[in-house]
Formats: structure tokens, sequence, C-alpha cells
């Protein structure tokens, strides 16, 4: 970099907490750093022109799991594990309408829905046998059944007979929210610089020598809220999750509203501007998905586009305006990773696909491991 007196001076001298990536958990963690530190240098390095991995490129759902997501983590997890998850992203959602307000972040109480496939006859039965198990195991967190059956209103096909209903689901804007949010923090005296991304770093006896692609400088803190990105320079725990999106152009008289899931969330959908974003698909090619490069692939846009044609839109024309990635950080566990790594380096990753829900409560969590 071929930087100028003033450029050092202003930028690069005398940080108090360097903060990689600039999506909800480290814009979140700079405006909590910046509630108990007031008169501390915070400065917030992003490898992309906007936030780089799902923060922008999400579908907007204010959710905390589905029905089925649900019951397969209990597979994993133990009753214990799970309500805490549910309890993370519940309190997380709560902490974002806070921070933003429900009319920046285009706050939509629409409830969600879940669907199941004709081939899926199992799932929807076990789902619905086991019901109320859950809903007595949530109640102590929602003081009411978070889970109904409710008829088709929506003239989907090829799915079995009911939906699952949960009243609590809602959807935002994800720009408005992350512009919301950016807003804030410059306005916070936040530095935000884009497009510089951190090759490694080296701990000293009171400081972090940060290395970015021909030029490094010092940060008392680092603090890495990278996520799918993490697994280069935190944690191996973490792997990258490619996820497909499309949209389709505005359809006239649509009549769908809310946030849907199928195949246990690894399909979902929603209505925005009177179109029908659909995302998804990673299931069925888990390796090539496995990955940080952004892209589309045939397979999964070919399978989004049947499930349009098939099952959400039946008898609707439309047309597909924008397809993208974005990346999601995933791992063994659901539990998000927010630790101390060392002296001076902490980072909170591993969001599990819940960035919007738990995002803002990690980035307070991580901005909390400072002393």
């Amino acid at each position: 970099m071929n930087l100028s007196y003033w450029e050092l001076k202003n930028w690069f001298t005398n940080i108090d907490f360097t903060i990689v990536g600039s999506g909800i958990v480290g814009l979140h963690c700079a405006l909590s750093l910046r509630e108990r530190f007031p008169k501390s240098k915070i400065l917030i390095l992003e490898m992309g022109i906007l936030p780089q991995g799902a923060s922008t490129k999400n579908a907007g759902f204010a959710c905390f799991g589905s029905l089925s997501e649900i019951l397969d983590d209990l597979k994993t997890h133990s009753e214990e594990e799970v309500m805490q998850l549910i309890q993370k992203r519940w309190n997380g959602l709560q902490l974002l309408r806070k921070n933003l307000g429900d009319q920046a972040i285009d706050f939509k109480p629409y409830g969600g829905y879940e669907l199941f496939l004709k081939d899926e006859k199992h799932t929807y039965n076990d789902c619905l046998q086991k019901l109320p198990f859950i809903n007595d195991l949530l109640k102590p967190l929602f003081s009411n059944d978070v889970f109904a059956k409710r008829t088709n209103n929506f003239a989907f096909q090829g799915i079995q007979e009911s939906l699952i209903f949960n009243p609590f689901e809602a959807q935002i804007d994800t720009g408005k929210m992350m512009n919301a949010l950016l807003k804030k923090a410059i306005s916070s005296d936040i530095l935000i610089l884009n497009h510089i991304e951190v090759m490694s770093y080296y701990e000293k006896r009171d400081c972090v020598a940060v290395s970015l692609s021909n030029f490094s400088f010092s940060s008392k803190k680092v603090l890495f809220a990278i996520n799918g990105f993490a697994g280069k320079l935190t944690s191996n725990q973490v792997k990258p999750a490619r996820a497909q999106v499309l949209i389709t152009e505005p359809i006239p008289n649509l009549n769908i509203k809310g946030t849907f899931h199928l195949d246990k969330g690894y399909n979902y959908f929603r209505n925005i501007d009177d179109r029908i974003l659909l995302g998804g698909g990673r299931n069925l090619a888990f390796e090539e998905e496995t990955t940080t490069k952004f892209g589309e692939t045939e397979i999964i846009q070919n399978r989004l586009e049947k499930l349009l044609k098939e099952v959400i839109l039946p008898n609707t024309e439309f047309k597909i305006a924008h397809r993208w990635s974005g990346i999601m950080g995933l791992g063994a566990t659901k539990n998000p990773i927010v630790e101390q790594l060392s002296e001076h380096v902490y980072c909170g990753v591993r969001l599990g696909g819940m960035g919007v829900a738990i995002g803002s409560l990690i980035g307070q969590e991580l901005a909390d491991l400072v002393k």
C-alpha cells in the first residue's frame, strides 16, 4: 500500500480494537465495544465491497428453527442444548429489534410455515406426532404453543395435507438491516475499511501485528467475526457452507405471505416486493457446497426452479430475475464459538446458518470477552 502520513496517522495508528468482518457479528461487536470503551479507537476491516459472507446475502428470516429442524437437532444435541440454542436465537432477534427498531429492518411478523413434500410422509407424520412434545418443551420460553397445524391456503401442490405454522416467526429486509447497522457504526465513530483482507496475524507481548496483503500494522486487540471464512485464521472447527438463492420478477396478485421451510430447513422461501425469494438445496451436494467460493451450480438451481414450478407457484407464470450465493459457517454442532484464542485475540464464529437470529447476540458476547 502506498499510504500517506495522514492515512497512517488516522486509520492505522494507536488502534485499540481491530475487528475483522463487518457483518452482523462484527458491527454489533464494535457497537458493544464503543459503549464500554467510549474513547477507544475501533477499526473494522472487511475483505468485500460489502460484508462478504452472508450478512447481506441471506433470505431475511427472523426465525429460530422449524419443527423438523428442532427434531433433527435433538438427534445430535441434548434437550438442554437445543433449548439453549433456541433461547439464544430468540434473544438475539429481540436484541436486533431493540438495537435498530422494527421500522429500520422492515420487520413483518407474518409467521412461518413448514411444508412437507409428498415423498416426506414419514417426516410429516413424525412431526405431527411429536408436535405436542416440542410445544411443551418450548412453553417455558414462549409461554404459548409455538407450532400448530394449518390448512394449505396458498395453493401449494405436491405437499402433505397440512402445514405447520409458527406465529413467532417473522421476516426482515436484510439490506435495510445492514444499512442501518453500518450507519449506526459510522455515527458511533467506528472506522470501516472495505476490500482489505487479513492474511495473518502475529501476537506480540502487548499487541497484535496484523498482516494485510502488502502492509502490516499493530492493534492492541483483534476480534475475528468472519464466520464461514474463519477456518484459515481462527478455527478448523468451522466449515464454510455455500447457500444458493434466486428471486423472481414481481408477480401480479401474489397471495403468498410469510416465511416457509421445506426439507428440514434445507430449502426455504418467502415473499418480498411481490416476488418469491427461494434458496437452499445444499443437501444435494454437501461436498461441493463446502466452499468459500461464491457462485451457482446447475444441479441446485434446477432443483430450486423445479420447486417453484411444481410446488410453490404451480399455476403461475414467473421469471427468474436474479441469482446469488452466500457463505455460512457450520460445524459438528450448532453451538456458536465465542472464545478468547490468546492474550489479545478473540473470535465469534460458527453461526450455523442462523446469523440473523444470533448475530447480534454473538457480537455482544464477543465484545464482552474483552476485559
